[in-house]
């Protein structure tokens, strides 16, 4: 036991979010949870989010049709992809829940019913794998691992540096399957090596008195599940956990829809067997498919022709290794593999890396192939090998062994042979690490055989083996008919090693493959995308080459097993286009309701994304022999392979809460079905495919089960991460399209992208690692909440910030602080301007705030209602448009902002804030967040305004439409507002640089503000001239230059050029050139004269001086001073002779 203490105290789960922000003061946030609590219960114990369609007795069965019914009471059903249950959710998941999450609120306060069901996927082979893992491990340490011991030389796996995506089918990313590291040996220690399972259990903080549970699989869907449940209830999500189920056999009734589902595919012809090439593991014995890896996600198979090059003369070196190695009268041959067999006429010389080892591997008893281990591999499970899974090796040598070795090149017009020539670049890690040479279209072939013959000495080589002729096979248009030479040279090219190659490289395939034409060979003049497959066809009928395939990356299992190309009988559903073997007119169904607008993708990037996916996506095996899941029902030795299991399973949360009470399908629901009564012909039925069935569920059931799927279905909106779009999401359309009608194929798709957290990867090893469990306890929920609206809304990665997650703590406390003070009891409210200002200074109130004015409303209170109204509006555009980010600056910080601004002009102006209008403010700033911040929301209005009913079930408020007028004053106080007070600013840093200034802002002072009411002669003048030279809303520059006086230039055409710059923006014309004012502009000024005077430093006074024509005098009409009003003002200062309508000027003085 002393063994496994130390590593179980490095192993402390916290040590995941170790560098992640801490909070020192809890109070304020301990508050808000407290609230947060509150109402989740509340919410629980009414059910308020248990949505049900219209019953029967509601509605009679059919008495309309399903899109009637939708249309009369409108709907809403939105799901995630369901997180695998072998860990707890993490903020990746958060933020594509939250998705979800605000589009369900969104649709209650639109007055829809709203859906929002949750599972959870348990199938695949992670859980078991690692259950596995567990036994033989109990079986070295011991039930509690005590006699585990863990010394230095051991440690060399630590966590791995993870990105987090949006969360994933199956992958769960704080996934307990998957831990790897490239950490140092010291730096593992430090850290504590994650090499076992029970290690990883422990920085899950399970217990190890715990961790042997989980050598039963069925542990694992007992456990996590609960915990998911928990985390999201926490996080305040409104789901009808009804409705939840675990995937597998574990649940019956999820069991006999997987198996109907499969069987209809099946049916349609949509499930094929037959040989086809899959990543394979050998140790699983198994195909490998996406969610069974952990490493290689979306990795496909390549396929390639293998080129047989027999050896005709064996380099010396070689000669004596293979000598005794190999029987006599026996073939060798190199095996090059190509995409390009169209090519091969041009064969030069064949290469091999001279570092690379390599083997002669035995294929017959007169037959053996020269290639890397990792290439014989690959075909021992392609029927390549006399045996299934053996590849028998007779000789090892080095590339350099082989070098000038003699071979035969099919199809090359050099029939005496080629040699093999040594290439650096060539990798063993690609193909079978020989690589024929074909320099007329090759640009890396081309530069290399250069400079072999350059530098043949060099290389060991004599110089015409790489000289042979270099034959031209292509034309094309754009470089010839020696496309690689032509490429080399353009690019300027220098050498092998050369980083344009690559580009180089692409150049020539796509020019060659698309508008290529063959020059050469039996095919000369067909293109070269008809004659590939020709040729490839003709070169392996000739038994000159075979197929050969390799996962076209690296793919390591989930049991830790290097995946190969496997050549498998297998089941697999046929997406993909008929060139690929595939079902084309699925495919083609399947790609015109994306582009076509069927399908809302919301992003164009996320659409391109599918057109590309359908174009490579081809068979998909949907069987496997290892893993939990559901049994393939006409062949009970397979289980239906996870990806393939959760295609549709929307379709089944709207009736799932009718089959069964309890996720695992142990108890029946309100339908009183037992599993084996849901036959394929009463799903098919439920889900509109027959309209009768024989079975003993009574009709009225029936009924009501179909209803519930005519009335969800189709699903409006599916949220995942945009890593789903190669698999999961495609494969969630093809499945829909083929299975329901038209009218139930799926609304919209939203991807997203991977979250960050405070700028970085979430990664356990260096501290920066969150769960949701650790963000709602650390921010609590709605702060949480905020914070992901924040994160952003597009396909991109977007970014968790924990600055912002705490300051809206302090932000929602201080808020929430404030209504409860505004709308108390010890309150005052006083009836007029004098009263309020009495109130404010014979008596101590906790804030000025809370003395609130009756009465009619101000201008000061018109501009804050008619703000708030726009507000609104800008809200309810941007839930409307799932822009949550756009949501919450415009439902909370702009709203704050305004309700700031009309509590300063108030408390400037003596009038204090209107009682209704603080009412109102704080009635539609509740439910301006209520989407996002449901918890304060409920509680203010509940609890301080004293509403009855949930805020849960309350709508969107509607508004009148804003006053322009209004508008327009609000932004000419403010911008006037801000010119002022920047001018003072600006001479405060003059001063303060030693710079001569015209008044001492520090001193005190009059402000004197100069407002015009008509506008000078000369700009009427010239908004004439621009008005006659405008067309369409583009000015002639040319014809108003003309009339332009020359003595006016200066000023002239700064201001044609504002004119210009308005109807470029979309001004309209009669706005830009009648350049009326919507708002009384005297009157506005008066009304900001308090507050000018309480914000400027030392301004003593101010004055409104109406300026008469020529800007040199004018007339007082406004200020502080009640005696000026009307006096004459004459010399005026310079700055008056700038004012316009709409555009006053002011001037500082020292008094």
């Amino acid at each position: 036991m002393a063994a496994v203490q130390p590593a179980e105290d490095a192993l402390d789960p916290t040590q995941g979010s170790s560098k992640t922000l801490k909070i020192e003061n809890t109070e304020k946030r301990d508050n808000l949870i407290a609230v947060e609590k509150k109402y989740q219960k509340a919410w629980a114990e009414a059910r308020i989010f248990e949505q049900d369609a219209p019953s029967l007795a509601e509605v009679p069965f059919h008495s309309v049709s399903p899109a009637e019914l939708r249309k009369k009471q409108p709907k809403f059903m939105g799901t995630m992809a369901y997180p695998y249950m072998n860990g707890t959710l993490h903020a990746g998941h958060s933020f594509t829940a939250s998705k979800v999450e605000f589009a369900t609120g969104w649709a209650r306060m639109q007055g829809k019913r709203a859906l929002f069901p949750q599972g959870y996927h348990c199938t695949g082979m992670p859980i078991k794998a690692c259950a596995d893992k567990l036994v033989r491990e109990i079986e070295m340490f011991g039930e509690k691992f005590e006699n585990y011991k863990d010394p230095v030389e051991e440690v060399t796996n630590g966590v791995k540096d993870m990105e987090i995506p949006a969360p994933v089918q199956e992958t769960t990313k704080e996934d307990i399957t998957k831990f790897t590291t490239k950490k140092s040996k010291a730096a593992a220690k430090t850290n504590v090596a994650l090499k076992y399972q029970f290690q990883i259990m422990l920085a899950l903080g399970i217990p190890k008195e715990e961790i042997h549970r989980f050598a039963n699989p069925q542990h694992w869907l007992q456990f996590f599940p609960p915990l998911c449940k928990r985390d999201l209830t926490n996080f305040g999500a409104r789901i009808d956990w009804r409705r939840s189920m675990v995937t597998t056999d574990a649940n019956p009734y999820y069991d006999a829809f997987v198996r109907w589902q499969m069987n209809r595919l099946k049916e349609l012809g949509k499930i094929k067997f037959g040989k086809r090439y899959t990543v394979y593991s050998p140790k699983d014995g198994q195909a490998c498919m996406d969610h069974d890896r952990s490493k290689g996600e979306g990795i496909g198979v390549q396929e390639y022709t293998a080129l047989k090059l027999k050896v005709k003369e064996w380099s010396d070196t070689a000669k004596s290794i293979v000598s005794n190695a190999l029987p006599e009268n026996t073939n060798v041959y190199f095996v090059p593999a190509t995409l390009r067999p169209e090519t091969m006429y041009g064969q030069t010389c064949c290469f091999v890396g001279p570092k690379i080892q390599y083997g002669i591997y035995k294929v017959s008893d007169t037959e053996y192939y020269f290639i890397t281990d990792r290439a014989a591999r690959n075909m021992a499970f392609q029927g390549i090998f006399s045996k299934w899974a053996e590849f028998p090796k007779v000789a090892d040598l080095k590339g350099s062994d082989v070098i000038g070795t003699l071979v035969n090149a099919p199809l090359s017009v050099h029939r005496e042979g080629v040699r093999i020539l040594p290439m650096g670049t060539v990798k063993d890690t690609k193909g079978t690490g020989v690589v024929t040479s074909v320099p007329s279209d090759s640009p890396d072939d081309y530069a290399t055989v250069l400079d072999l013959a350059k530098k043949a000495e060099y290389y060991g080589i004599k110089r015409e083996w790489a000289e042979l002729e270099i034959l031209p096979i292509i034309e094309t248009p754009s470089y010839g008919n020696l496309t690689a030479k032509t490429l080399v040279e353009r690019l300027k090219i220098n050498g092998p090693n050369d980083t344009k190659l690559a580009e180089a490289k692409d150049l020539a395939y796509k020019e060659g493959f698309y508008k290529g034409v063959m020059c050469h060979g039996e095919f000369k003049g067909r293109s070269v995308e008809e004659a590939k497959p020709l040729v490839r066809q003709q070169l392996i009928d000739s038994s000159d080459a075979f197929n050969y395939a390799e996962p076209d990356g690296e793919v390591i299992s989930r049991s830790g097993d290097t995946c190969v190309a496997g050549h498998l009988d297998q089941w697999y559903l046929n997406y993909g286009k008929t060139e690929k073997g595939g079902d084309g007119e699925w495919q083609q169904t399947v790609l015109k309701h994306i582009m076509d607008g069927g399908l809302n993708t919301f992003t164009t990037e996320a659409k391109n994304q599918f057109e590309q996916t359908l174009d490579w996506l081809a068979q998909w095996a949907c069987a496997r022999s290892y893993g939990l899941g559901s049994r393939l029902p006409w062949d009970q030795n397979f289980i239906v392979e996870s990806l393939s299991d959760s295609t549709i399973y929307m379709s089944y949360y709207t009736i799932s809460h009718q089959l069964h009470g309890d996720m695992f399908g142990r108890t029946k629901g309100p339908a009183n079905i037992a599993p084996e009564q849901m036959t394929d012909e009463v799903w098919d039925y439920v889900f509109t495919r027959r309209e009768d069935v024989k079975t003993d569920i009574p009709q009225e059931t029936l009924h009501a089960m179909r209803r519930e799927f005519e009335y969800w279905y189709p699903l409006d909106l599916r949220v995942s991460g945009k890593d789903l779009i190669q698999n999961h999401l495609t494969f969630f359309l093809y499945v829909h399209i083929a299975l329901f009608p038209r009218e139930y194929w799926p609304e919209a798709i939203r991807v997203n992208g991977h979250l960050l957290l405070n700028g970085e990867k979430m990664s356990k090893s260096t501290g920066n690692f969150l769960t949701l469990a650790d963000a709602t306890s650390k921010f609590g929920a709605d702060a949480t909440r905020i914070a992901l609206a924040d994160a952003g809304d597009g396909i991109e990665d977007a970014n968790f910030e924990e600055s912002v997650a705490n300051a809206t703590i302090l932000k929602l406390y201080e808020l929430k602080k404030w209504c409860e003070d505004m709308m108390g009891t010890d309150a005052p409210v006083v009836k007029s301007s004098e009263e309020y200002i009495k109130e404010r200074e014979s008596k101590r109130h906790r804030t000025v705030d809370m003395i609130q004015r009756s009465g009619e409303k101000t201008f000061w209170d018109r501009i804050f209602e008619n703000e708030l109204h726009g507000l609104v509006r800008e809200t309810r555009e941007s839930y409307d448009a799932t822009s949550y980010k756009v949501a919450i600056k415009c439902g909370l910080y702009d709203f704050t902002s305004a309700r700031d601004y009309y509590r300063e002009a108030t408390k400037a102006a003596g009038q204090g804030m209107h009682r209704d209008l603080v009412a109102r403010y704080i009635e539609l700033q509740a439910l301006m967040i209520t989407v996002i911040a449901p918890h304060w929301s409920e509680y203010i209005w509940q609890e301080v305004l004293g509403k009855t009913g949930t805020i849960q079930n309350e709508l969107f408020p509607v508004v009148d439409d804003t006053d322009l007028s209004l508008t327009a004053a609000r932004e000419y106080v403010r911008t006037t507002s801000g010119s002022i007070t920047s001018a003072e600013g600006a001479q405060q840093k003059k001063m303060a640089k030693g710079k001569s200034v015209s008044y001492d802002p520090k001193k005190e002072k009059k402000l004197s503000i100069f407002v015009a009411l008509k506008y000078p002669a000369w700009q009427e003048k010239y908004i004439d001239i621009v008005r006659a030279a405008t067309k369409e809303r583009v000015i002639d520059m040319k014809a108003v230059t003309k009339q332009m006086d020359k003595s006016e230039t200066k000023k002239a055409m700064p201001f044609v050029q504002s004119l210009k710059r308005s109807l470029d923006s979309g001004v309209p014309e009669n706005i830009v050139f009648e350049r009326k004012l919507a708002f009384d502009e005297v009157m506005v000024l008066k009304e900001m004269v308090p507050g000018l005077r309480q914000t400027l430093q030392k301004c003593v006074s101010v004055e409104l001086v109406k300026v008469d024509e020529g800007g040199k005098t004018g007339v007082v009409v406004g200020g502080t001073s009640q005696e000026d009003q009307g006096r004459e003002r004459t010399e005026l200062p310079p700055p008056a002779e700038n004012a316009v309508p709409g555009g006053p000027t002011f001037h500082f003085d020292n008094v």
